[in-house]
């Protein structure tokens, strides 16, 4: 049978939110006013078979995220879906491939998502880089915390939010794939990012400076039911981040469990032993090349590293970038130049992989995903991409 592959039109919403609800079990839901699969940002793609019928979907959403001090062009993808009654026949492979070829063309040099099996995207060249963690413990662990003398913690006002998202983009530049929160993808008003949480707290320093805040929930009873869950909690200074910690121990009488979510290196590891902290959800999340003389212009590298490499590429699904290429780096700048000799070769797995700095070229090569190269492709390789594991605090 042969499908046809289009961007949906205002038409389809309906049976993108049938197709979507089924999917991921939301299907007792009424479609929202003015749901929109293709809304600003979003380029969602349908599979329709000859007569009509959604059978499956997929979703590029336009964001970045920041790798090596850079935003890199990303795209998100969400709600893939296929019609239960023909899942393993192909068609999300057809609407991914062409979801990767449409994101490439419109800027896009990486792409990222979060799986719910790893075994579809894994075929098709994503890899996974990390997950997205929430820790449970004892919120009486957090009320052994001593507040700092000079910092002052207040409720967030509208005016804070610019101080607080360059607060957080300072966090994110420094790590690895942290979403970038602008663009579409986040284009809620103070106000409303305000009014997603019980909470949000400010930490003012002793200048009156914000160096940390926290946004919390504080779920219902007061009971051993009683939990509070932080989906933010970032401080620039062992004091705001020591100060906000300790506001949270305080609800230890009321909400025993606090939840928390927070990346494997964060500096409030600090303050709270591991042994005390369990994992109560963890999310992991995928990495793909799209582009990739792209993505190595766009990321940044280390300043102080010179070299060269020469790769091999093996890409049936992306063969825009199939082949031999020449990687240079310095001065905290990349490229590829088509050409070399080849000598390193990457699966796609190997080089989402590494270009995240999740693997180092021993580990890829034990998995398979390298093969070739000696210790002094293996030492630059591994210094390019060395860094904070990858980490990202926002779902999609």
């Amino acid at each position: 049978m042969t499908y046809e592959v289009r961007p949906l039109r205002p038409e389809d919403s309906k049976l993108a939110w049938d197709l979507g609800s089924l999917a991921f079990g939301y299907h007792e839901q009424p479609v929202p006013d003015g749901w929109d699969p293709s809304s600003r940002g979003r380029h969602t793609l349908g599979a329709f078979d000859p007569a009509g019928r959604m059978v499956a979907k997929a979703v590029d959403r336009e964001q970045g995220q920041w790798f090596g001090g850079r935003i890199v062009p990303t795209c998100g993808v969400a709600g893939v879906a296929t019609a239960p009654e023909l899942r393993g026949r192909g068609l999300g492979r057809l609407v991914l491939t062409r979801l990767l070829q449409g994101a490439r063309e419109r800027g896009a040099v990486i792409s990222t998502l979060f799986d719910t099996t790893p075994l579809p995207y894994r075929a098709l060249g994503w890899e996974e880089v990390g997950a997205l963690t929430y820790w449970t413990l004892s919120t009486r662990v957090l009320g052994a915390i001593r507040p700092d003398p000079t910092i002052t913690l207040r409720p967030a006002t509208e005016a804070d939010l610019p101080a607080v998202q360059e607060l957080y983009r300072q966090v994110a530049r420094a790590g690895t794939g942290m979403m970038e929160r602008s663009g579409p993808a986040f284009d809620a008003t103070p106000a409303q990012l305000l009014a997603d949480y019980h909470g949000f707290t400010v930490a003012l320093d002793d200048a009156g400076t914000i160096a940390g805040y926290a946004s919390w929930d504080r779920g219902p009873g007061y009971d051993a039911s009683g939990k509070l869950t932080v989906d933010d909690l970032i401080g620039l200074t062992p004091e705001a981040t020591r100060t906000l910690l300790a506001m949270l121990g305080g609800w230890a009488s009321v909400a025993p469990t606090a939840v928390l979510r927070l990346g494997a290196t964060d500096p409030a590891w600090s303050l709270i032993a591991r042994v005390d902290a369990k994992p109560a959800t963890a999310q992991p999340w995928m990495v793909r090349v799209v582009d990739a003389p792209g993505a190595v212009a766009a990321r940044g590298w280390p300043r102080h590293l010179t070299g060269e490499v020469d790769l091999d590429l093996v890409d049936d699904v992306c063969p825009w970038q199939q082949g031999r290429w020449r990687l240079v780096l310095s001065g905290g700048e990349g490229r590829l130049e088509a050409g070399g000799a080849g000598t390193v070769r990457l699966t796609p797995r190997g080089l989402a992989a590494w270009y995240a700095g999740a693997a180092t070229p021993e580990q890829l090569r034990r998995a398979g995903f390298l093969t070739g190269g000696d210790a002094d492709t293996d030492d630059l390789l591994r210094a390019a991409t060395a860094g904070p594991p990858p980490t990202l605090h926002d779902y999609f």
